[in-house]
């Protein structure tokens, strides 16, 4: 159980970096899904969704804490099915099925586009995720039962946010910080770091992935920090899944304000609290 005097508040950015966010469930493979089905479920999005893409599935990936807690995921006897994109006509909202896993993303496409915050995201999700669990139903094809949940931040800081050089990284993310001083080795060209935190009650794995690319339209250096959350709680009811959401969005922003320094959190963040 949590101690309320020692909760420690939720980070509120004004200008946060955040330009995609991912919210998912993986799934038992339901066998019925056959291909014929994914257009008759285009038509349940297609107003709003007016766009399809096909594109390769996903694999599954669990979190395991040990041996007695091992998830099986059931391979389907039959064809695997493409994961089918049900795209907004903005570009800014995704629909991704396949026959054992559903995801929602969000993602900024524009400079002028603002993070609809959380609220926004989890609403979205939820409902079109009822849209799914109904039209499994009408159509006899089996029920949605859950293996794991998962939800994703990928947040981008170009170049003069913060940092000009690899080097200043610390700036950045304190615990990452390269020694500025005279060394033998040179400033590094590339990073590549990942870390992993356990959430508490085997409720899942906070995965924090640092790397250093360039942006593509432009080429200039960019920082990208992908914080990801995989794992299930023991209540799989939909009151228990979306109570697992909250959780992975509190463990995200309060590790994403952990991980990153104070100074660029107030003065290119906007961190109000």
């Amino acid at each position: 159980m949590r101690d309320p005097d020692n909760e420690i508040p939720l980070p509120n950015f004004e200008n946060p970096p955040v330009i995609e966010v991912v919210c998912g469930v993986l799934y038992k493979p339901i066998s019925a899904f056959l291909t014929p089905y994914l257009g008759l479920l285009w038509n349940e999005f297609r107003p709003e969704y007016p766009e399809c893409r096909e594109v390769a599935p996903l694999d599954p990936i669990l979190e395991e804490h040990d041996e007695l807690s091992r998830i099986t995921v059931e391979i389907a006897n039959v064809p695997p099915l493409p994961r089918i994109w049900f795209i907004r006509e903005k570009g800014n909202e995704i629909i991704q099925v396949q026959r054992d896993r559903f995801l929602h993303n969000w993602r900024k496409t524009s400079p002028k586009d603002e993070y609809p915050r959380y609220d926004y995201v989890k609403r979205i999700f939820f409902d079109r995720l009822v849209q799914l669990r109904d039209f499994l139903t009408r159509n006899e094809l089996g029920e949605i039962d859950p293996l794991q949940y998962e939800m994703t931040y990928i947040n981008h800081i170009p170049q003069g946010e913060g940092w000009r050089e690899l080097g200043q990284i610390g700036e950045v993310f304190p615990d990452f910080a390269f020694r500025i001083r005279k060394r033998f080795l040179p400033e590094p060209s590339g990073i590549n770091w990942q870390t992993t935190f356990i959430l508490p009650e085997k409720h899942g794995r906070l995965h924090a992935r640092i790397r250093y690319v360039r942006m593509r339209e432009t080429k200039l250096p960019m920082l990208v920090l992908e914080l990801t959350v995989r794992g299930i709680g023991e209540d799989k009811s939909f009151q228990g899944m979306q109570a697992w959401f909250d959780l992975a969005r509190e463990w995200i922003v309060k590790g994403f304000a952990d991980l990153t320094g104070s100074d660029i959190q107030r003065s290119i963040w906007k961190r109000q609290n």
